[in-house]
C-alpha cells in the first residue's frame, strides 16, 4: 500500500507540474492564457520590480537548495528516496505557480518588432527554444527527471539504475541544451517589455549560477569523464564556453 501511495503521489505531482509548465510557456510568450508576463495588477515600477525579484528568488533558492546532494542526503532521512524527486518537482511547481499568480507587469516597451516577417521569425525561434528544452528532457529520461520513474521502480520493487554518463543528440553540441532552450524562450520575442526583460535577465543569470552548481555535482559523480566532456563540448552556445584546463588526476569513487 505504501508503494502504491508513493506511485499515486508521483503521478499526481506530475499531473500538477506539466500543465503549470505549459502555462508558464504561454505566460512568457504572452499567448493563449488569461494572464501573461505583460498583464496583471498595475503596480508602481519599483514595487513591481521588488515583488518580481522576490518571486524569482523564491523559485531559484528552492530549485538550487533542493537539488544539491547534501540536501538530498538529509532530506531522504525524512522522506522516502522513492518520492524525493517528486517532492522536489512539487515544490518547484508550487514556487512557479506562485510566480505566475503574483507576477507584476512592468509594461514599458524595450523593443517591439512590427515587421510581420521578422516578428514571425522571432516567434518561431522562441517556439524552437521550448521544443529544444522539452525534447532534451526526453533525451536524458524525462520521466526520471520529473520523478515518475522513481515511484514506478519503487512500485515494481525494481532497483534504481546506476547513473550513466551519456551525450545523446543535442548533448553532443552543448552540455546544457535544456538551459539553452530556456534562454531562447526567454529572449526571442517580438515584444520585450521592461517586466519581461527583468524576468529574462534575472533567470538567465540564475541559469549560469545553476550550471556552475550542477557541473560541480557532475564532476563529483563522473570525475574526469565529465571534465573531458567540458573540454570537448561548449556549455550553452555551440563552440563557446569550452573548458581549456587540463584534466587532473582521475577521481576515485
Amino acid at each position: 500500500m505504501g508503494r502504491f501511495l508513493s506511485f499515486l503521489y508521483g503521478v499526481i505531482v506530475y499531473l500538477l507540474f506539466f500543465p503549470t509548465f505549459v502555462y508558464s510557456i504561454a505566460f512568457i510568450a504572452a499567448v493563449g492564457v488569461p494572464k501573461t508576463i505583460n498583464d496583471g495588477v498595475p503596480t508602481p515600477v519599483l514595487l513591481a520590480a521588488a515583488i518580481d525579484v522576490a518571486l524569482m528568488s523564491i523559485f531559484a533558492i528552492q530549485h538550487s537548495v533542493m537539488a544539491r546532494a547534501g540536501f538530498k542526503r538529509w532530506w531522504t532521512k525524512i522522506v522516502s528516496p522513492a518520492v524525493e524527486r517528486s517532492t522536489y518537482v512539487l515544490a518547484s511547481t508550487l514556487a512557479l505557480a506562485l510566480l505566475l499568480w503574483q507576477w507584476r507587469p512592468i509594461p514599458a516597451v524595450i523593443w517591439q518588432v512590427n515587421d510581420p516577417v521578422a516578428a514571425t521569425a522571432l516567434m518561431i525561434l522562441e517556439a524552437s527554444g521550448w521544443v529544444i528544452l522539452l525534447f532534451s528532457t526526453f533525451l536524458i529520461n524525462h520521466f526520471e527527471l520529473f520523478g515518475l520513474q522513481q515511484v514506478a521502480n519503487n512500485l515494481l520493487s525494481k532497483p534504481t539504475p546506476q547513473a550513466r554518463f551519456r551525450t545523446p543528440v543535442f548533448y553532443k553540441v552543448v552540455r546544457h541544451p535544456i538551459y539553452l532552450g530556456f534562454i531562447i524562450g526567454f529572449w526571442a520575442t517580438p515584444l520585450m517589455t521592461a517586466g519581461h526583460l527583468l524576468f529574462a535577465a534575472v533567470t538567465t543569470a540564475y541559469i549560469f549560477v545553476g550550471i556552475a552548481l550542477e557541473e560541480r555535482d557532475l564532476i563529483t559523480m563522473f570525475g574526469d569523464e565529465y571534465r573531458r566532456y567540458q573540454q570537448r563540448v561548449a556549455m550553452v552556445l555551440p563552440f563557446l564556453g569550452k573548458s581549456r584546463s587540463s584534466p587532473p588526476a582521475r577521481v576515485r569513487s
